[in-house]
């Protein structure tokens, strides 16, 4: 592929206005590492990644190779699917499924599952894969969205990067929480002994969660909308226990309880397409082991905020 550089397009950096002007189905690691190996050329000669595109420039770009099958096997798993189409897909992810792999779990997973369901990948950085822009944790539930080529999944990546991402998640929280709304501003790190923990740290990572009161279970439980304006791991969990309120149900951060399991549910995602610039917006209905719950818990007196 070649590509002529005009005369507003000068002075851009040499592996920055390729990332503009390669196809979905080009990566970034290959146009990187093509610079890198001098397969690239400007003007018959190979540059650096720095280098200045000057008007008139003549740009090589050799043919990628086929992306290579991902060494996880897909699986017919069922999956909630709320939207697709050929740049991602949006699905209402159950509690108990991981989303991606790891050596003690390789199965089971949400990737798996879209191995098996989406017949159109065009691959992620050289790999026949999804592209996970996003997580959730094992037991918490909902949309979650998922790339199928390099353009959506760089995209939507920055999107999240830029907080351009409307996320809205309900919590089910210990105790009566007094203020009805509130800003939880603390930073934080991964926990110095236990490394499967976050913890509130000064020092570690800025993280921003506004939240709102719904109702009230006397004073045993809160019913809480949580609006994350960061994503770092574990959030929200480790948010709504610094200000005394742990989720029900859960373990890692103690609130030891009868909840099947940590009662946080990604109720809505918006965003924009990453193709035709669209704003999306999806509601993932409340799965039943969190409404049998909010039942359960509704038998007692329960006040509307």
């Amino acid at each position: 592929m070649e590509i002529k550089v005009s005369k507003g397009e000068q002075e851009q950096r040499l592996d920055l206005y390729l990332l503009e002007k390669i196809p979905a189905k080009i990566s970034r690691n290959f146009v990187q590492k093509a610079i890198k190996d001098g397969r690239i050329t400007v003007n018959g000669r190979p540059q650096k990644p720095s280098y200045r595109v000057k008007a008139k420039d003549i740009i090589s770009v050799p043919d990628p190779e086929p992306p290579v099958p991902l060494s996880v096997e897909p699986e017919p798993i069922k999956l909630e699917v709320l939207y697709e189409d050929s740049d991602l897909i949006v699905i209402n992810k159950p509690a108990g499924m991981i989303v991606h792999p790891v050596p003690s779990h390789t199965s089971g997973t949400l990737v798996n599952a879209l191995l098996y369901h989406c017949h159109d990948l065009q691959g992620i950085g050289g790999e026949l894969r999804p592209g996970i822009v996003h997580r959730l944790d094992k037991d918490t539930s909902g949309v979650i969205v998922v790339a199928k080529n390099d353009l959506a999944h760089r995209n939507l990546s920055q999107q999240f990067k830029d907080r351009k991402v409307s996320k809205m998640y309900l919590a089910l929280v210990r105790g009566k929480v007094n203020e009805t709304q509130g800003e939880i501003t603390v930073s934080l790190a991964r926990h110095p002994v236990l490394r499967t923990k976050m913890s509130v740290n000064s020092s570690g990572r800025a993280a921003v969660t506004f939240y709102r009161v719904l109702k009230y279970f006397d004073d045993v439980a809160s019913l809480v909308a949580a609006y994350p304006k960061t994503g770092r791991t574990h959030q929200i969990r480790v948010h709504m226990k610094y200000i005394g309120h742990p989720i029900l149900g859960d373990r890692l951060y103690g609130s030891i309880c009868g909840a099947p399991r940590q009662m946080l549910h990604a109720m809505k995602l918006g965003f924009y397409h990453p193709r035709s610039g669209d704003w999306l917006s999806f509601t993932a209905a409340l799965p039943e082991d969190f409404k049998h719950l909010i039942v359960e818990l509704s038998s007692r007196t329960v006040k509307n905020v």
